[in-house]
């Protein structure tokens, strides 16, 4: 098949979906389909490339790219507005000179861009796939970046033409599909695919290889959802962990940096920011244990793709987050891990102690963490669920 990926983000951006979307492009070009993307000029977490005003086109490691100017910000609700919209614009000039594909995958958010795929799939006859990453009506709601009213209601009322409109939407958990159908959508017409691990699965889990004892990491973008802040108060004001000699790396940044940085108080916790390739493989090998953390009411409106690194590389998880969450059932129904209370204060550091304080137990959630990534997380494993319904979309075969 000839495969348009529509992604706001793609690599270099070391973080969120652009690692995702860009093994998920290497798997299918691995299939044997003929893939371009079409994605944003870098800028996430932060605009550190250069941001030309004109489009690109190029090949990165292989893959024909197409690259659309915005207008980057993130530091207000205005900015991020400016953003997606500066997107939506450049991406709706340049859609009618994009080749025809067999099929459009748009990779939800960009949220106001779907409204491109949707025009450009009806002109052109073609069918389009959703790959839905976050619920951003949702989203906004739980952050508080819209408030409830008509801008909000518009929005929850283009969420739902967009899942009717596309051939499929390819939800990333069972959480998504529950939320999905709770709005109405029918379940033949969803497909659950878990997100690929951006790193690759390892052969040896934290419980076979050397590992640093008392180092506890997490990664990836530094939001507000991820209450990092009350996560460092908590590991900070834990003496048991002070006396374990553990320490916590936070490797990434985001918008939430600042504040994690201003609640650091010991030498025992490092906000590293976005680092490298080299020094984030490092301490996925070293590190002992792993943390995800997710704190904000309502459904899932996202699932922390850390979390599939983490198992991929074989790590037991302490996991902050609601009981109902995506994550949580992960780590249950994998026994990888354990899950403690989405409020830190209240089970984090007595939950984080038990994983330091029994590595037979650690080792074995270990192994299961790795056991569960081979079966779910890989990106072929992923490309292969992908393909089944891309076929279908396109007419090809029957899912």
């Amino acid at each position: 098949m000839k495969i348009q990926l529509w992604s706001y983000n793609y690599a270099p951006e070391p973080t969120g979906i652009a690692p995702l979307s860009t093994v998920w492009a290497h798997a299918m070009t691995a299939r044997g389909h003929d893939v371009q993307v079409v994605a944003a000029h870098p800028h996430y977490p932060e605009p550190v490339w250069e941001m030309p005003l004109r489009p690109r086109r190029g090949r990165l490691d292989g893959i024909p790219t197409v690259r659309l100017p915005l207008w980057a910000g993130r530091g207000s609700t205005a900015a991020r507005l400016r953003q997606e919209l500066t997107f939506t614009a450049a991406l709706a000039a340049a859609a009618p000179l994009l080749d025809k594909p067999d099929v459009i995958v748009a990779v939800s958010p960009s949220f106001p861009a779907l409204s491109v795929a949707m025009a450009n799939a009806r002109l052109r006859r073609i069918p389009w796939v959703m790959w839905l990453q976050d619920i951003l009506p949702d989203g906004a709601a739980a952050t508080g970046l819209i408030d409830e009213g008509a801008l909000l209601g518009a929005a929850r009322r283009f969420e739902l033409s967009a899942y009717r409109d596309a051939a499929r939407v390819v939800v990333i958990s069972d959480s998504f599909a529950e939320n999905l159908e709770a709005k109405g959508v029918p379940p033949e017409h969803l497909a659950r695919i878990y997100n690929p691990a951006s790193q690759p699965v390892q052969p040896t889990s934290a419980a076979t290889r050397e590992t640093d004892p008392r180092l506890v990491l997490t990664m990836g973008n530094v939001g507000h959802t991820q209450n990092l802040v009350e996560v460092v108060r908590a590991f900070e004001g834990s003496e048991r962990l002070k006396a374990l000699g553990a320490r916590f790396v936070i490797a990434g940044d985001g918008v939430a940096g600042d504040d994690v940085r201003a609640a650091i108080q010991t030498d025992r916790v490092e906000i590293t920011g976005v680092v490298g390739e080299d020094r984030l493989k490092a301490l996925l090998s070293k590190a002992s244990v792993a943390v995800v953390s997710q704190s904000y009411q309502g459904r899932d409106f996202n699932v922390p793709s850390k979390l599939m690194n983490f198992m991929g590389y074989g790590l037991a998880t302490v996991a902050a987050v609601r009981p109902d969450s995506e994550v949580a059932k992960l780590i249950n129904n994998s026994g990888g891990g354990w899950v403690a209370d989405g409020t830190p204060g209240n089970t984090f550091a007595e939950t984080l102690i038990k994983a330091l304080e029994q590595p037979d137990e650690r080792d074995a959630r270990a192994l299961n963490a790795q056991d569960f990534a081979r079966m779910n997380f890989t990106p072929e494993w992923s490309a292969a669920q992908f393909e089944d319904v891309l076929l279908a979309a396109t007419g090809q075969r029957s899912l």
